[in-house]
């Protein structure tokens, strides 16, 4: 199943997000602009996780 695996990717990839957002945010250092670009990039992917995972239930029903 494509969409499977694309969805395993896509939360590997929110994954990888996630960390390195908590990371920049230890960091008092880190610049503010490079904080919201991880955010910014971490809801993406969510949105596409959420979105990918909508149209596989579609699908099922």
């Amino acid at each position: 199943m494509a969409i499977q695996a694309h969805l395993v990717e896509l939360e590997r990839k929110h994954k990888v997000l996630e960390n390195e957002l908590h990371e920049a945010l230890l960091h008092p250092s880190t610049d503010d602009l490079r904080i919201a670009e991880l955010k910014r990039r971490k809801l993406m992917v969510k949105d596409e996780i959420e979105r990918l995972r909508q149209a596989t239930t579609e699908t099922l029903h």
